[in-house]
């Protein structure tokens, strides 16, 4: 049986079930990492909690085959070398979900009630009740931003204080926010009306600094903001300007680095904490035990479901994934405010047999996350969690359209259904968009900075466009202008030197009585 290492204060449950099925395990939290490495370099399986496993490490370890994170966040393994070395990466998603879920309720409470501060002074001596009125949580509006494993545990464990709770989530249906007990609402809405915010949404590259002035200066004064997903979701000096205008209480307890140090929140933080969400003897035996588990399903079952860096099977270029990617991402945007409900795609020629590596990209864009790797083990469990149904269609290849995939989102806002239809292949190694809807022989390259604008077919339109841009001092670096005859529209799309802002885009859309203008920004990730 392979050998295990597990350098870290992990329950010992994972080493005993691993024991009882007869594999060698060496557990020991106290030596450096580098040294364990070096002294057991024979070692096939490494488990590990938050400890970073760089390429060194792996290097370090040539049997290895693979690297267990004890907990859901993988951010602290390189999981392109390990690709790139064929070792598989496992998390354990949702095994440390209630203990962040339970953590928002006591730094809410703790806030609320002024635990620390009331605490230091009874301990001096004082009696100070006057100076510690605090603030009760029942009655309150809630609002969570990301609904996924912990979102969905804290709405369970908010019930008894008889909270309303406005959610956002990307990928969450009406059906299944309704179902347990959230208003789903734009993060505006949840800003501007909560009592209480809770921050449940990974770090990319649309999330980080998205907590910034503008949603800051919509609270109410005296309203909580609590922070245990991310701390680059927040940018501190907007939010330390806010809470010396509106009296906000802050509680956090993540950081750029689990370090020893000064903190940079330390003046804004009511509460903070040393990252402490997973830190329950629960959480901790929980995922020891999973990760043991799936250690075991690995090896003995072939199970590979948990693993988030999985190779491409055979006969499969990774830019089709790419293109899922793409095809998913633009439609969300052409949907704008509807909640995506319904994917159906086709996939066309040989892809039809990959159909199934295609589902983590549109989960990931529908998700709003653009890792590159797209093979996060719970893209399925995002559809199935969020109410989304997944359909794949039967093709027909007599259509003759070669390797290529068309895939549609079908969006509700309120009663209202909308749906878009985007089709894309590759051609000499480029992602290409050939259609939306009827607008066909689009053939754009996605990467860059576009602006999308759909319009009734009337002359002089193209004129307005450009000169707004002009004037805005943004350069067209190409243009693509399809009609749909049958309707008489026709869609634009600019592609630009530089991103296209908020206002500009209204200002288009305004100018040429547009029914859709939205800008579209990708980055190639593979």
């Amino acid at each position: 049986m392979p050998k295990v290492l597990i350098p870290t204060k992990l329950d010992k449950a994972a080493a005993q079930l691993l024991k009882d099925n007869n594999y060698e395990v060496v557990q020991d939290a106290a030596t450096p990492l580098a040294e364990l490495c070096q002294a057991h370099s024979d070692a096939q399986v490494l488990i590990v909690r938050s400890e970073a496993v760089t390429a060194e490490i792996i290097d370090m370890l040539p049997k290895l085959a693979l690297v267990v994170r004890a907990g859901a966040g993988f951010n602290t393994i390189d999981i392109k070398y390990a690709r790139k070395r064929n070792v598989d990466v496992m998390n354990t998603p949702g095994a440390n979900s209630n203990g962040v879920a339970e953590e928002v309720i006591a730094l809410i409470l703790a806030g609320f009630r002024k635990v620390v501060p009331a605490d230091i002074s009874t301990r001096k001596g004082d009696w100070e009740k006057s100076k510690f009125m605090g603030r009760e949580l029942t009655n309150k509006t809630v609002g969570i931003l990301g609904l996924g494993h912990i979102g969905q545990l804290l709405v369970k464990r908010l019930a008894g204080f008889e909270v309303k709770v406005l959610g956002f989530d990307p990928v969450m249906s009406e059906a299944m926010a309704e179902k347990i007990g959230v208003e789903l609402c734009s993060v505006e809405k949840i800003f501007a009306e909560s009592d209480i915010i809770s921050l449940h949404i990974p770090e990319n590259n649309e999330t980080r600094g998205m907590v910034n002035s503008k949603l800051l200066g919509m609270m109410k004064d005296g309203a909580m903001l609590v922070n245990c997903a991310r701390a680059g979701i927040i940018n501190e000096d907007d939010l330390r300007a806010a809470k010396a205008e509106k009296n906000l209480i802050f509680c956090n307890d993540v950081y750029p680095k689990d370090a020893a140090g000064e903190k940079s929140v330390a003046d804004i933080a009511d509460v903070m904490l040393p990252h402490l969400g997973a830190n329950t003897f629960e959480a901790n035996y929980t995922a020891a035990i999973r990760s043991a588990e799936q250690t075991i399903a690995y090896f003995e079952h072939g199970i590979t479901s948990a693993v988030v860096n999985k190779a491409l099977p055979d006969g499969l270029d990774a830019k089709y994934q790419q293109l899922a990617y793409v095809l998913t991402s633009l439609g969300k945007s052409y949907l704008q405010n509807n909640k995506v409900v319904r994917v159906e795609t086709s996939f066309y020629g040989e892809l039809a047999a990959f159909a199934k590596w295609m589902t983590p990209p549109i989960a990931a864009a529908l998700a709003g996350d653009s890792a590159a790797d797209f093979a996060s083990g719970d893209a399925k469990a995002v559809f199935e969690e969020n109410g989304i149904e997944l359909v794949n269609r039967e093709v027909d290849n007599d259509k003759k359209y070669g390797q290529s995939m068309t895939i549609d989102l079908i969006g509700a806002d309120g009663d209202q259904i909308a749906k878009v239809s985007v089709r894309g292949t590759i051609t000499e190694n480029t992602v290409i968009i050939s259609r939306v809807n009827d607008y066909e022989h689009i053939y754009l390259d996605p990467n860059g900075q576009h602006l999308f604008v759909e319009y009734q077919d009337t002359p002089g339109v193209l004129a307005k466009i450009t000169t707004i841009l002009g004037n805005a001092d943004i350069n067209i670096v190409n243009i693509r202008a399809p009609q749909d005859l049958k309707n008489g529209t026709s869609l634009t799309v600019v592609t630009a030197n530089k991103a296209i802002s908020d206002d500009i885009v209204a200002e288009v859309k305004k100018a040429t009585n547009a029914s859709k203008a939205f800008a579209y920004n990708y980055t190639q990730q593979l």
